[in-house]
């Protein structure tokens, strides 16, 4: 005949206590496996916005580049224009018949060769900008090889780890779902509010050294006691965690912190009887 299965909510205290305890180094293990691969994610993350942005650099620099290239050309043919202008008034200057002509003519060649002048400057300048703009092209080139040659490094080491975390990952997964399923839902979802409102992830820590396991306050002898009774669920005052007696989460003591008090009051006792002798 088949056992029957127990019912969560009239388990002991102590069955509670010790079922809830397995489930949070359960997850605790999860946490540090996510916390192993977490950072990597981002880090791929970052490296593919950050490549993006240097292709959309390139692109740009390549658009203002032949932007450059095409105004140099088109400056270049102002010149020739210019320069075939200036032939013809030198050739109409010879011909000339009367000063007035000859001033106009005079005029229109020196407003051409301004115009050559001004347009060799501004080429000079296109040139200038060019050559600026092709050593950016060429630094933000080997700014994303290297950037890309990054990201395979990252991608190989995401997917290295995820292969040897994952199969991990899912036995734990289905350790824990087992565990929950031999806790009472309120408490269980107790446990999950406090895990999720805390900074490491701990729902329910043990007492050392007369404090909290979480929050490191110290709790009151009273309720310590409480708590190494394991007939209800006691929770810190200060953080809210559930708090489990050290020998029931299976973790040892420091015994020489807890002698060290002791060997000082009986030094402190043998000062007092010293004191009382000379009077």
């Amino acid at each position: 005949m088949a056992k029957k299965k127990e019912n969560p909510s009239e388990m002991p205290v102590e069955d509670r206590l010790k079922n809830l305890y397995q489930l949070q180094t359960i997850l605790s293990e999860i946490d540090r496996i996510r916390t192993l691969r977490g950072e990597l994610p981002l880090e791929v993350e970052d490296l593919e916005d950050t490549i993006e942005g240097l292709k959309t650099r390139i692109d740009n620099t390549n658009g203002e580049i032949t932007g450059l290239r095409q105004k140099v050309s088109e400056l270049n043919g102002k010149i020739d224009a210019a320069n075939m202008q200036l032939a013809k008034y030198k050739e109409q200057l010879e011909k000339v018949s009367n000063s007035r002509e000859y001033d106009l003519l005079c005029k229109e060649i020196e407003f051409q060769e301004l115009e050559v002048e001004l347009a060799n400057k501004r080429i000079r300048e296109a040139r200038s900008l060019s050559v600026s703009k092709e050593e950016t092209l060429s630094k933000s080139q080997a700014d994303l090889e290297e950037r890309m040659q990054d990201l395979d490094v990252k991608k190989n080491e995401l997917d290295e780890i995820i292969a040897e975390t994952k199969a991990d990952e899912e036995k734990l997964r289905e350790k824990s779902k087992n565990i929950e399923a031999l806790i009472e839902p309120r408490l269980l979802q107790s446990f999950k509010r406090i895990r999720k409102n805390s900074r490491n992830g701990l729902g329910i820590v043990y007492v050392q050294r007369d404090a909290c396991g979480g929050c490191f306050a110290k709790i009151p002898p009273q309720r310590q006691l409480d708590v190494r009774m394991r007939k209800k669920v006691i929770v810190c005052e200060y953080c809210g965690r559930i708090l489990i007696d050290p020998e029931l989460a299976g973790v040892k003591q420091d015994s020489a912190a807890e002698e060290k008090p002791a060997r000082k009051r009986r030094t402190s006792r043998k000062k007092d009887e010293a004191a009382s002798a000379e009077d």
